[in-house]
């Protein structure tokens, strides 16, 4: 069972308007288009044969070709109404001349085109062979006959004129239903633009002032210092303020583009290859195992680890500082595994807490399972942290 859109007698499609109420369902071939080219030539032919059973044979080749004429009458409404005709002045069939007419009324946009073919079929039905003695008497069978042949060309004129403009109608609302659903696209896109344009002034308004800020005072303390010890943190505090920066001016650029190419290229993204360099600059007790075998990894994949590992990392530093850490990255099959690991932390009394909101790790979170992978983060027994996370390569 299948839902039909609506289409008039001729077999042709009066549109696809969406409907707020469910259209009832019905068989398909009702309303195939073979369909609805066959049955009126098959009507027609019935009716050739029960008008013209005891004509001649010259009338009844008339009828045969106007009832085949009609197989035409999508591409050529006119000419099939005009193949129609010369039956229909030396016989009384009708199904063929009616269904043309209709179908010039519905195929052809200018209406006077089919009021033309209407009157001329009107004209061949009252004037018909043999001629009358009395066909132009004023008396009442000729004003009735005349009211007959008037009707047999107005009625289906005036339904092929209904079903076109119906169709037409039907386009209409169908194209203003794109027309909206595109303006409310548009507006979505340019509220999502604003909001981008504000986010990106606001990192760089805010976020990198302060990470500005942080970096000369790192600088300051490494030239002023004489505590070796310092002065490596300082250098360290420096190089990842500037990365930092860098990554942040990455991301404003983004952000403001919203959606349009950039003039230039962005800056490479971090790949498993960065890890180690990852690892050794975040100041912790790390002990790693970097195994993701030979295989290619898709960008996505060796991005979404790479910040797996810097997110734990992060947190590490800011809620378990001092502990021991485990970093894994094996390859199973089609399938990535990244785990951090830290241990309890030392108890360090007075120590500053660091803020943090949690949404680094619904991040993570995310990143894995667009990826169609899974991402866990859990405490242990021992008072320790784990992040576990299953990358699948793209399509496996």
């Amino acid at each position: 069972m299948t839902t039909i859109a609506p289409t008039d007698p001729d077999g042709g499609p009066t549109g696809t308007c969406p409907a707020p109420a469910p259209r009832r369902t019905r068989p398909g071939w009702l309303t195939a288009p073979w369909l609805m080219l066959l049955v009126p030539v098959l009507a027609s032919t019935v009716d050739c044969v029960l008008v013209t059973l005891d004509n001649p044979w010259w009338q009844r080749i008339l009828a045969a070709l106007a009832t085949l004429a009609l197989l035409l009458r999508r591409r050529c409404p006119v000419l099939v109404l005009l193949l129609t005709l010369p039956a229909a002045f030396v016989t009384y069939i009708w199904i063929a001349p009616i269904t043309a007419v209709y179908s010039v009324a519905s195929r052809r946009p200018r209406p006077w085109v089919a009021m033309l073919c209407a009157s001329v079929f009107a004209l061949v039905e009252f004037f018909h062979w043999p001629f009358a003695d009395h066909l132009l008497a004023f008396d009442r069978d000729n004003a009735l006959y005349a009211i007959q042949c008037a009707m047999l060309g107005a009625a289906p004129t005036a339904l092929g004129l209904l079903s076109r403009t119906r169709r037409e109608l039907a386009l209409r609302l169908d194209e203003l239903t794109k027309g909206q659903r595109r303006e409310s696209r548009l507006l979505a896109e340019r509220v999502l633009s604003t909001e981008r344009a504000r986010l990106a002034r606001e990192m760089h308004d805010v976020v990198s002032h302060q990470v500005s800020l942080i970096s000369i005072q790192a600088g300051a303390l490494q030239v002023s210092t004489g505590d070796p010890a310092a002065k490596a943190t300082a250098v360290t505090i420096r190089e990842l303020s500037v990365r930092t920066l860098e990554e942040l001016r990455q991301m404003v650029g983004v952000l403001r583009a919203a959606g349009v190419p950039p003039r230039e290229p962005l800056a490479p993204q971090p790949r498993l290859a960065d890890l180690p360099r990852l690892i050794e600059g975040s100041g912790l007790s790390v002990s790693s195992e970097l195994s993701p075998g030979d295989r290619p990894w898709p960008e996505a994949v060796e991005r979404a680890a790479y910040r797996t590992v810097q997110e734990a990392l992060t947190n590490i530093t800011k809620h378990a500082p001092g502990a021991p850490v485990e970093v894994r990255l094996a390859a199973r099959g089609a399938r990535l595994l990244v785990e951090v690991h830290n241990e309890r932390p030392p108890r360090r009394p007075g120590a500053m807490p660091l803020p943090g909101g949690g949404h680094g790790l619904v991040g993570l979170r995310e990143r894995a399972q667009l990826l169609g992978g899974s991402f866990s983060a859990t405490a242990t027994p021992d008072g320790g942290f784990t992040v576990h996370a299953e990358l699948p390569a793209a399509g496996e």
